[in-house]
């Protein structure tokens, strides 16, 4: 899932009282989230952020969901079964209806499933599920909508069938790209469907406005199948990426979740925030991803020096100082059903050993303080991502590099990444499900839009292919570190770090736990004030 961060450096002076210094007095049992994002739809197949999926998610829910832990837990199925060679899972529906009344039916997630993978609707997420049996062909209009393996059985039952075992299946149903839109809707008002006179939903909760840059708000949804069990009544979005005004509409009492604060803060956070300041383990990756498509960068030995010559001890240690760990592969330390990922050769080479060794490739590759390798440095508008790049620049000139830097606001910023519109950008993505595929498969030439610097490996294809279909656990991990091992050769991408969770909790909200996905669905929280 695409990750974006926010924030600006605020002053101990102009932070000078803490966030329950004054009483906030709420009317109602509303929550008000800083969003750090303005969604792009709310239609569960054009989204690919973070941002989005806190709103979406409080929205639909898939045949999994996750419980407060963010671990997957029954959702709209309440039962399965899967067959001995972990390929077809048979699901059956609780009773459950739509925001409008109707029942969710198997057929409303065979129809959502189809829609997805068809080729018409031009999802850029849909490669996601190319696990299921003809997703791929499907999507690439090599086979029909009927071959797709989603079938509806009957009003309460939904078979899956694979193309392989996934381990991770029960938790990717837990993602948007799963969930269920409703037939009845869709059929009547085509992409109108997401308008609010005529949207329903079958989450805990419903859209009752959207003003664009300002915010989004849902109310509860009665017809939920658990509605009784939901404590707040009210949840409104704000999409701001302004990080210091966040924290002063927090003192004021106007937000009571803020996602992603400024690492900038966390000196004065730590000093009067202590308990509203939430920091945790978060399975996700900041990285520059390098347009292998532009003359310059064809060269591996560049990409290389580049990643080289990047001091990521330095930028975790006097850039953002919240815990974030130096990253040197693709996948994630501690990620399930892998081991040790595949790093980098130069890992553990002294910085001036790397410094030098990056030079001389630079050299090789035909640039030199008389031919100096110039190229732009693209991110979204924001504070970390500025002073990183502002500090990755100063690296690069130490090996002859110059960077110059252009920024833009995160919807335009992935709009370029997506068509190829860069040459080295910064990027991020989270798990959006346990397992070391959601990451590497980012780098598969078949991703498409999400593979941002178009690199095309044969080998690195083949292995995660032959990953899709392996029942062994064994075998498929150790398949799938032979392709990041090629990756991480091949560098078309500079991994930084690997990301923790930076978020801000007021005191009065009940239910919050910390959690390696950092997923806290409304459903799970409370005001108690």
């Amino acid at each position: 899932m695409i990750f974006n961060r926010l924030g600006k450096l605020l002053t101990a002076t102009t932070l000078s009282f803490s966030l329950l210094a004054s009483p906030i007095v709420l009317a109602d049992t509303t929550i008000r989230i800083g969003n750090q994002g303005e969604p792009s739809s709310l239609d569960p197949h054009y989204l690919s952020g973070d941002w989005e999926d806190r709103i979406i998610s409080d929205m639909f829910m898939g045949l999994t969901t996750e419980d407060a832990k963010g671990d997957a837990i029954p959702g709209i199925a309440e039962s399965w079964e899967i067959n001995d060679d972990g390929t077809v899972y048979t699901f059956k529906l609780r009773d459950s209806k739509w925001s409008d009344g109707q029942p969710v039916t198997a057929y409303d997630f065979e129809y959502a499933m189809r829609r997805i993978m068809n080729p018409e609707t031009a999802a850029e997420y849909a490669s996601l599920l190319y696990v299921i049996k003809n997703g791929e062909e499907v999507n690439t209009g090599k086979a029909s909508l009927d071959t797709l393996g989603v079938k509806a059985i009957d009003d309460k039952t939904l078979q899956i069938t694979l193309t392989g075992p996934a381990p991770y299946l029960l938790s990717l149903l837990t993602h948007y790209t799963t969930f269920p839109i409703p037939k009845h809707v869709v059929e009547k008002y085509g992409k109108e469907w997401i308008k609010k006179d005529h949207i329903v939903s079958n989450g805990p909760y419903e859209l009752v406005e959207w003003i664009p840059n300002t915010h989004v708000k849902l109310t509860k949804n009665e017809d939920f199948w658990d509605v009784k069990n939901l404590k707040i009544d009210n949840v409104v979005y704000y999409p701001q990426e302004d990080g210091p005004a966040l924290i002063k509409r927090m003192r004021a009492g106007e937000i009571d979740i803020l996602y992603k604060f400024p690492s900038g803060q966390i000196d004065w956070l730590k000093a009067n925030m202590p308990k509203e300041t939430r920091i945790a383990p978060y399975q996700g990756l900041y990285y520059y991803p390098i347009n292998t498509q532009k003359p310059q960068f064809q060269d591996k030995r560049v990409r290389e020096a580049l990643s080289m010559a990047i001091d990521r001890r330095l930028i975790m240690d006097k850039v953002l100082k919240t815990g974030e760990i130096a990253a040197y592969s693709v996948v994630p330390p501690g990620t399930s059903n892998y081991g040790t990922p595949a790093y980098v050769s130069w890992k553990d080479i002294p910085m001036k050993d790397r410094i030098d060794l990056a030079k001389r490739l630079l050299q090789e590759a035909g640039y030199d303080e008389n031919n100096p390798l110039t190229f732009q440095l693209k991110y979204n508008t924001d504070d970390n991502h500025k002073r990183i790049a502002i500090a990755v620049a100063q690296m690069w000139k130490k090996i002859g590099v110059r960077a110059e830097l252009f920024n833009s606001e995160v919807k335009v910023h992935y709009a370029d990444l997506k068509q190829g519109n860069f040459e080295v950008a910064r990027a991020g993505w989270v798990a959006d499900y346990n397992d070391p595929q959601n990451f590497l498969f980012l780098l598969e030439s078949r991703s498409k839009s999400l593979n941002y610097g178009n690199y095309e490996n044969a080998k690195y294809d083949q292995l995660m292919e032959q990953a899709y279909i392996e029942s062994d656990l064994t075998k498929r991990a150790a398949t799938m570190k032979e392709a990041e091992s090629i990756a991480m050769e091949d560098l078309p991408i500079i991994p930084i770090y690997y990301y923790v969770s930076k978020n801000i909790v007021a005191n009065y909200v009940k239910g919050w736990q910390d959690a390696v996905n950092d997923k806290h669905r409304t459903r799970w929280l409370s005001i108690e004030k």
